[in-house]
């Protein structure tokens, strides 16, 4: 498997959004009455686009109104949003950095300590309004972060990092035991981020209600660059559904996965449904809301790193509110907005009348796919050639 890249070294061909197209069914369904809802521990969502947790894009106001929408925020509780009692002001002053400060004055807001009383109050407003409280940390602040979330209401807690495995080896501090850390909570736990079948099939064993399946695609994560690691969402979606659906074969237990990153308009979204997601998580797209709280930019969650930031700050803007991203109607000419719209209508043409039918569709190696009689958009920027 794989092409000689030198004496003794194969390298697999693998794919993004951009170099695959999907084949239209042989049978056609009425976009209004496919069914787009998925299944997490038990509880149907009707919307399958989550928003990441990014401090420019998810806040409780901005969960809330996902909630709403029938779908699910995530909230980043190593963030702004639990270091500042008035996140607003340093929000304001992210935005106001020039390109050049911008990394720096990041690095410097996440300094301050993270205020345990923040994590409870903010899962508290999120359920004062009836909306899902689903909150996100890193590995090291896990074991705490979840005992105060939980007992503050929440409803599911995500555990994310670059790159996560069962096999994580330490000697400066203690791992943190993912099994033992999923047993012992009370709500649904997600795990991420991984791209092989091999470590997200481990990761299944651990009793994870999800996984996040991604590592380096997203708008503003420079980890690609940086680190030179990730595998492309296509294929590393593919991967992780083969995973998935051994997993369920051998144990009965079925355990979605949600490709995390790499996909601003509503195509590469259905690209990645038909790839094997159960759900998706992009960020880019919805920092665009008007209720986004970054005021038009985007960073990663690494931008903060002291010693070795995977992240940078983009400039996104603010094109409509985040009911019409999502519902539309949509206002521009690029597949960023009504997402859900691009959803069923693509499951329509391709008679796939379930998330899961649309696991089955057949996807072509199609390079062209993105230029093809496209010349006028590209020369004129508009459409698919901004």
């Amino acid at each position: 498997m794989g092409e000689w890249i030198g004496i003794n070294r194969r390298a697999r061909k693998c794919y993004g959004f951009d170099e695959v197209a999907l084949v239209p069914g042989m049978t056609t369904i009425n976009p209004a009455e496919v069914d787009p809802s998925w299944e997490l521990a038990g509880k149907r969502y009707k919307c399958p686009i989550l928003a990441a947790a990014m401090d420019g894009v998810v806040d409780v106001k901005f969960a809330v109104e996902m909630g709403r929408l029938g779908g699910i925020a995530v909230l980043n509780l190593d963030g702004i949003q639990t270091r500042y009692e008035n996140p607003d002001e340093v929000l304001e002053a992210i935005a106001k950095a020039s390109p050049q400060e911008a990394t720096r004055l990041v690095q410097e807001v996440y300094v301050k300590p993270i205020k345990e009383k923040l994590i409870a109050a903010r899962v508290e407003e999120i359920k004062k309004k009836k909306a899902p409280a689903v909150v996100s940390c890193i590995p090291q602040n896990a074991e705490k972060f979840a005992a105060i979330a939980e007992d503050a209401g929440a409803d599911i807690f995500v555990v994310q990092s670059t790159v996560t495995t069962t096999r994580h080896i330490a000697r400066e501090y203690k791992a943190l035991d993912l099994k033992k850390f999923c047993t012992k909570r009370n709500i649904p736990v997600i795990l991420g981020n991984s791209v092989t079948y091999e470590v997200t099939l481990e990761l299944m064993d651990t009793g994870a209600a999800a996984l996040l399946i991604g590592v380096g695609p997203g708008a503003a994560c420079t980890t690609r660059g940086v680190l030179g690691i990730g595998v492309p969402q296509v294929t590393a979606t593919i991967d992780a559904a083969g995973a998935r659906d051994y997993y369920f074969k051998r144990t009965g237990k079925y355990v979605p996965i949600i490709t995390d990153g790499g996909m601003r308009i509503g195509g590469e979204i259905c690209k990645a449904f038909a790839a094997g997601a159960d759900a998706v998580m992009v960020g880019s797209a919805f920092a665009r809301a008007v209720e986004a709280p970054g005021r038009g930019y985007h960073w990663g969650m690494a931008t903060s790193h002291a010693n070795l930031p995977r992240g940078t700050r983009v400039y996104v803007g603010t094109t409509g509110s985040l009911e019409e991203i999502l519902f539309g109607p949509a206002k521009v000419d690029d597949g960023s907005q009504n997402l859900m719209g691009a959803l069923t209508t693509s499951m329509g043409c391709l008679g796939a009348a379930t998330i899961k039918d649309m696991q089955f569709t057949e996807i072509i190696i199609a390079p062209s796919i993105q230029t093809e009689g496209k010349i006028f958009q590209v020369v004129q920027r508009v459409g698919m050639g901004k």
